[in-house]
């Protein structure tokens, strides 16, 4: 099912995603970077439905940025008139939901303060593991908070220089934030908007996805990311999904600990955090399985060709014999295409999803409540009648969807259904961004798979192993002079820096 559909039930929810653009050449632009913006964050909905905002510059005065947010939907908080009075030249956005913070109005992203220098704009995707400690840094210096917002902190943490940087003639902004990151190793991707540029950052490990593209003429084909395509603008994202709808091309991810810095001229590498000799990168593996939309590229491949070829991992470890294979829609999809080449079993669609019911559907009695998502899903009964049917998804947290969908099913005359789920177990929570439940909250830590298939009704349950899946994540690095590494703390209890009481950072 979508995410959005899936927190209500689950609670596994990402934290939010992050978008900047600014235009080349001449100002002021005939690019409409408000509007630009809005479609990026349109594009990120599924990472963040609490808060959406938009802060934009004109890139002459220092003193005041253009700034929309509020709660909601993006669809709901940005009309003609609100985008009216978003027009500038560079901007950023945000979408969230809220882990660090809470929810409401106050911590509302992107996140302007106003320093000695002039206002500063920021927008974060993740969550700081060190959070007390820096609070405490911060304090210490005699600077007020007035949220409990992971974004205020970094920006207020920003908004002073460091001891040992001379700034004479004027902030030195990137050695302000490297001198965050040494405080904070992760885990973060940010925007930080300045009057005329705009700095994309991401923590040292790698744990959030950001990267960059560039917008292009309108008539442009498919090659247009090549150097010789001049470059209307430049965007940064958290992920690469709403690029082609914005008019801009795929140009390369930000790397673990860069910092780069985007003006009307362009865009380049100002510094380079290293992370300890000893310690590897550490993406979120999360995103390859639940979290990114299928169109996105991280790591030179597309996150549905991941998913797809998962679920042909799952064939290799977990065959059965049955008469088709068919997804949880949509989450599953990718992977149950990936399972039925493998096998050389029929796919077919066996779910038939609700689009129009909302998260306030109000259950009238016990009767329908006991039916559970049955109000989601209807079965295409002349594709399940009689047939034995393995049934694949992305995840289980909870565990309290995949029982109703099979009953649904069994109703509708399935001979058996077998899951099969295209990702190892949750059994540890997340505190790098990832709203996933507590330990005691989580299915696989109360039922092996052989006691699952049993509580919800099915014939068999199998996930995909840990190896398997970081395997199929990393085949096509392999071999190539980068490194691969990918953080599955929530699969495995490692935490790339040890858990948030431990650390020493």
């Amino acid at each position: 099912m979508s995410i959005s559909e899936s927190k209500e039930l689950t609670g596994l929810t990402h934290e939010c995603g992050v978008f900047g653009a600014i235009a080349c050449g001449d100002w002021p632009t005939q690019i409409d970077i408000a509007h630009v913006i809005c479609l990026g964050l349109v594009a990120l909905q599924h990472r963040g439905q609490e808060s959406a905002g938009i802060a934009t510059s004109e890139g002459k005065c220092s003193k005041n940025f253009n700034v929309h947010k509020g709660m909601g939907m993006i669809s709901t908080l940005f009309n003609d008139d609100s985008m009216k009075n978003l027009r500038g030249n560079l901007g950023i956005g945000h979408t969230r939901y809220s882990t660090a913070g809470g929810s409401g109005v106050v911590n509302c992203q992107p996140f302007v303060v106003h320093t000695a220098h002039g206002a500063l704009a920021l927008a974060h995707n993740g969550e700081l593991v060190n959070n007390e400690s820096l609070r405490r840094e911060v304090l210490g210096r005699g600077v007020g908070l007035s949220t409990h917002s992971d974004s205020e902190l970094i920006a207020q943490s920003l908004c002073c220089a460091p001891e040992d940087v001379s700034e004479h003639d004027g902030p030195n902004w990137p050695a302000r934030i490297r001198h965050f990151m040494m405080l904070a190793p992760l885990s973060y991707s940010l925007v930080i908007m300045l009057k005329d540029k705009i700095y994309a950052v991401r923590d040292t490990y790698g744990n959030r996805p950001l990267c960059i593209g560039k917008i292009v003429p309108i008539n442009s084909g498919p090659a247009a990311n090549n150097s010789e395509t001049p470059a209307e603008g430049w965007v940064v994202s958290s992920e690469s999904c709403g690029f082609l709808s914005i008019g801009a091309r795929y140009v390369r991810e930000v790397e673990p600990g860069e910092i780069v810095e985007l003006t009307r001229r362009g865009f380049r590498t100002v510094d380079i955090v290293e992370r300890p000799d000893f310690k590897r990168m550490a993406f979120c593996i999360f995103e390859y399985v639940y979290f990114a939309r299928g169109d996105s590229i991280f790591e030179g491949q597309m996150v549905y060709s991941v998913r797809l070829e998962c679920g042909r991992q799952l064939w290799r470890e977990a065959p059965v014999e049955a008469d088709i294979v068919s997804s949880v829609p949509e989450s599953g999809t990718a992977a149950a295409h990936g399972y039925a080449r493998e096998s050389g079993l029929e796919f077919a669609e066996v779910l038939c999803r609700n689009r129009y019911v909302g998260r306030t559907f109000i259950q009238p009695s016990t009767r329908l409540r006991q039916l559970g998502v049955a109000k989601k899903f209807g079965a295409l009964s002349g594709n399940v009648a009689g047939k034995r049917l393995v049934l694949i998804d992305d995840s289980i947290v909870r565990g309290n969807t995949i029982g109703p969908i099979i009953k649904l099913l069994r109703d509708a005359g399935a001979r058996e259904v077998h899951i099969r789920i295209a990702s190892p177990p949750l059994q540890y929570p997340c505190y790098m961004g990832i709203n996933i439940p507590t330990r005691e909250e989580l299915i696989a830590n109360k039922l092996n798979p052989m006691q699952l298939a049993r509580h919800v009704g099915a014939d068999s349950l199998v996930y995909l192993s840990v190896a398997g899946l970081v395997q199929t994540v990393q085949r096509k690095q392999l071999g190539t002079a980068k490194a691969p590494g990918h953080c599955t703390a929530c699969l495995t209890g490692e935490y790339p820096g040890g858990l948030p009481d431990e650390l020493s950072w």
